[in-house]
């Protein structure tokens, strides 16, 4: 059986901040933080120490310069280690606050210790839902005020006013629902809203030709849920192609626990659940943006309907020392020039990439390219990047990093067609060899290239052997051509933001409040309802060259 033998937080300058023990004897912080340290950075999560006495895996996560550690010295399973940290990371945030840091962990160790006691006894995890949590830890002082202030509960049972114990073993009133772990009981809220928010991130890799060799898209669907009582929802997805083009586009599935998987499974693109109260991660998801059976004419025009990519030509002038970044937005960017009304008031459009409704508002706006960032990397030879010259934006050389950044505002963004940049890369010093090796010595004063002394010119050769000076021109241009091939950028990367907009086409079919399984929610009490599309590219999509 899987069990949690003890939690060590240390600050940034690795001091124990704190220590907490589940079970057996597993080794002190002050042992395996020195075994910790000792390995090569990157440092991985996962780590075997057989020099201590018991040998050790230790499992770590880093959160805002806070280290945790968990000491394991029988076999574990290693994800559900990992996903007790971030667990705990999660809880910590959502009690003392964001960020975290560790003077707020010291100075709130109370409520830490009713926390980490509570989501892990001997051990064995119990509770790690925050909202339930909040029913058994007493939070006292300023932070108690706080979250009393804002109907959470504020202090302990024992502290609120007697009862008798017939009312204490009474059964919990029927608007309060059912006893469910992710969800408070008794949540009232004025004004009842739900959003739903899905971000979908880009990872595409195309060939110098365009081609493209992988195309994935990695969503997550954010739910708010500010509703009273205990409501019953249902989340309706759809994709084009129906029922079976939905279960064919999202592709590994993870789910919050309190989504129905039997519904999904008998209706795929159906998300039947009870929230829990308050933001959170409801699913997640995979698309392969590829064709599903790709021939040679679906390879070379896949059709991908990317905002934006990037050409790459490089080993260009006369020395090739200049490279060339084309910058290409979509002329055929959906929705880019639509204004569709919302389908329902407070609801946005029947499909992604058309107007949707932000949930700061209920307006409409067509779907806009915004944070646009190419980066080029540089290989390490070249000294310096000089001679850049963007046709929109701004472009510079970060020599720390060996990165050239070319950033676009959104305005520059907003217009169709294509941007250029082009730069000249400049290698190290070298010495004059190759130039003596043809015949020639470079004059430094007046720049240009004098006859030695004992060349093949004043030799016997015949005069049709003789090399031309146009001849050893393009010699030594050729030469520095291949000199200069090893400083060119092998790839090139854009991040962009679109709001209104997703790759994957997947879009939210509607969202419904099944008043009969609900509890608690009011006669006529109709919540607002929000969606918000979004696609983020970083550093996503990457063009090899």
């Amino acid at each position: 059986m899987s069990a949690i033998e003890a939690l060590y937080i240390f600050d940034q300058y690795n001091e124990p901040i704190l220590e907490h023990t589940y079970r057996s004897r597993p080794p002190p912080a002050r042992v395996v933080l020195p075994a910790y340290l000792a390995q090569q950075a990157p440092r991985p999560s996962l780590t075997y120490l057989p020099n201590i006495n018991p040998p050790t895996t230790l499992f770590s996560v880093t959160h805002n310069n806070l280290l945790f550690l968990s000491p394991a010295s029988t076999e574990i399973e290693p994800l559900f280690v990992l996903e007790f940290l971030h667990r705990v990371i999660d809880v910590l945030e959502e009690f003392i606050g964001e960020p975290l840091l560790a003077g707020k962990i010291e100075a709130a160790y109370d409520v830490v210790a009713q926390l980490l006691g509570e989501m892990c006894d001997a051990g064995s995890v119990c509770n790690t839902e925050p909202n339930a949590l909040r029913d058994d830890v007493e939070v006292s002082g300023f932070l108690g005020k706080l979250l009393g202030g804002v109907g959470l509960p504020g202090s302990s049972p024992a502290l609120q006013p007697a009862v008798g114990l017939k009312q204490q073993l009474g059964l919990t009133p029927a608007n309060a629902g059912p006893a469910i772990p992710w969800r408070r009981a008794n949540v009232r809220h004025t004004s009842n809203e739900l959003y739903v928010d899905i971000v979908e991130t880009l990872s595409v890799t195309l060939a110098p030709s365009g081609r493209p060799l992988a195309a994935f898209a990695n969503g997550s669907i954010a739910f708010t849920s500010k509703i009273s009582g205990v409501p019953d929802l249902l989340l309706t997805l759809s994709a084009s192609g129906g029922k079976l083009g939905t279960e064919k586009a999202i592709e590994l599935p993870v789910f919050h626990p309190c989504v129905r998987l039997a519904r999904w499974k008998d209706r795929p693109g159906e998300l039947s659940f009870v929230p829990p109260d308050g933001k959170f991660m409801l699913a997640g998801y995979e698309v392969n943006l590829m064709p599903s059976n790709p021939d040679l004419k679906s390879l070379s025009n896949p059709n991908l309907q990317l905002p934006a990519s990037i050409e790459v030509s490089k080993s260009l002038g006369p020395t090739g020392a200049d490279f060339e970044v084309r910058l290409i937005f979509s002329s055929i960017f959906p929705g880019a020039s639509q204004h569709a009304p919302t389908s329902r008031p407070g609801l946005g459009t029947r499909g992604s990439g058309r107007s949707t409704p932000t949930i700061f508002g209920g307006g409409s706006t067509s779907p806009m390219l915004q944070e646009v960032v190419v980066t080029i990397p540089i290989p390490i030879g070249v000294r310096n990047i000089n001679d850049i010259r963007a046709s929109r934006g701004e472009a510079y050389f970060a020599p720390n990093e060996n990165v050239v950044e070319w950033r676009l505002p959104s305005k520059d963004a907003a217009t169709s067609g294509s941007a250029t940049l082009r730069c000249t890369a400049i290698g190290p010093l070298s010495d004059e060899g190759d130039d003596k090796a043809v015949g020639f010595s470079f004059d430094a004063a007046n720049g240009n290239y004098n006859e030695a002394e004992d060349t093949y010119q004043n030799s016997t050769l015949e005069p049709s052997k003789v090399a031309s000076k146009k001849e050893v021109r393009e010699y030594r241009d050729q030469s520095r051509i291949q000199q200069n091939a090893p400083l060119m950028p092998s790839s090139a990367s854009v991040s962009f933001r679109v709001s209104g907009w997703l790759a994957s086409g997947i879009k939210v079919e509607r969202l419904v409040v099944d008043t009969q399984k609900s509890r608690g929610l009011g006669q006529g009490v109709t919540p607002y309802k929000g969606v918000k599309y979004m696609t983020v590219s970083k550093k996503g999509i990457e063009t090899r060259c």
